[in-house]
């Protein structure tokens, strides 16, 4: 192992143009968790790149040349020797002893329980940080980013090979169980699924136990592949399902339900938010701490948005609701009601507005 740990020492690190990330590290040390082709690995390269060349050694875990016993046998010492002050272990596993290093980075989709390092959570890129990949920010930018989605790696991916080079992605770092799961969830996007309702119909097509099914549900939620939104109110009611970036809609299905993918793009806005968010019945989200709600009607106009407002004047009472948006693809505008203010807003402004 001390080959190859000297190699790795030696080698330069390279990376394309780095696109400024919301998400930001300092000398401090970290884990940093999210799922898969979220920028984990850029963005400790970038970090990387700023410090003096022999104080770090950088690791990628799933190297096949790696003999994780030997290596926790020789990589402290190495460390040691070597003087490195800025140890990364990317695509971290479990099994990989920790080390007494200055600073430690490590990139994984799963987070340990390590109360010595700050956790930070990279999630897909939202709409403002999709518009730093962008040459020109116009009309055609909020297009881009329904082709696109969140992944940032898209960008370099032709259009005839979005959807493999997904699901390529996805095999590697999945079971098959999961990627089953998750394309079920991708069918029933921004709908009400609970985890038994997958288990009855995933049973009918292959051979699992409910645990299983159960565990490995819990798992995508965790990790961040799959987002579930609770009722106001009711907390064991059952949830709504969001996926963890509009991509995966084309990329695993070929239904199309606009309405609910715009849906579920305003969702993953204001999960980056770390605002309390319920959903209700005909309430796409409850925002509690401003006493908003927000629906998505992507072609709005004000008859339709009259008709909305009509079936949840219950709702807008009983919470005294102080303000209702609409977000919209493009269409602006305003109505009074008694209750609450309402706005129509185009999705690229909303997202972009503080």
């Amino acid at each position: 192992m001390e080959i190859l740990l000297e190699e790795l020492y030696k080698t330069d690190i390279n990376i394309e143009k780095f696109h400024t990330r919301k998400l930001f590290l300092d000398e401090k040390s970290y884990q940093i968790n999210g799922i898969t082709q979220t920028g984990k690995t850029k963005l400790v390269k970038n970090y990387l790149l700023g410090l003096k060349k022999s104080s770090y050694l950088y690791i990628d875990c799933r190297d096949l040349r790696i003999d994780k016993e030997r290596l926790n046998k020789t990589l402290g010492d190495f460390c040691t020797t070597n003087k490195i002050s800025t140890l990364v272990l990317d695509n971290y596993s479990a099994d990989i002893n920790i080390v007494n290093v200055a600073q430690l980075l490590i990139c994984s989709e799963v987070h340990y329980k390590f109360d010595f390092l700050r956790a930070l959570k990279l999630y897909p890129l939202d709409y403002e940080e999709f518009l730093a990949f962008e040459y020109k920010y116009d009309s055609t930018a909020l297009n881009h980013f329904f082709k696109l989605g969140g992944f940032p790696s898209m960008h370099k991916v032709s259009s005839d090979e979005r959807a493999l080079f997904l699901q390529k992605a996805l095999k590697n770092t999945l079971s098959l169980i999961e990627i089953d799961i998750l394309i079920f969830c991708t069918k029933m996007m921004a709908q009400k699924i609970s985890p038994y309702s997958i288990y009855e119909r995933l049973k009918h097509t292959q051979k699992i136990s409910k645990d299983k099914l159960y565990s490995s549900f819990d798992m995508l939620c965790s990790k961040g592949y799959i987002h579930q939104l609770q009722k106001v109110g009711h907390p064991k009611a059952i949830r709504k399902i969001y996926l963890c970036d509009i991509s995966l809609k084309s990329a695993l299905t070929i239904e199309k339900q606009f309405n609910k993918l715009f849906e579920n793009m305003i969702y993953l806005e204001l999960l980056k938010s770390d605002r309390d968010v319920f959903y209700d019945e005909n309430i796409d989200f409850y925002l509690p701490s401003s006493d908003e709600v927000i629906l998505g009607m992507p072609f709005a106009d004000e008859r339709m948005l009259f008709k909305k407002m009509e079936a949840i004047e219950a709702f807008l009472f009983t919470y005294q609701i102080k303000r209702v948006t609409a977000i919209t693809m493009s269409t602006e505008g305003r109505m009074s009601h008694p209750l609450s203010d309402v706005e129509m807003v185009p999705f690229d402004i909303w997202a972009l507005g503080d």
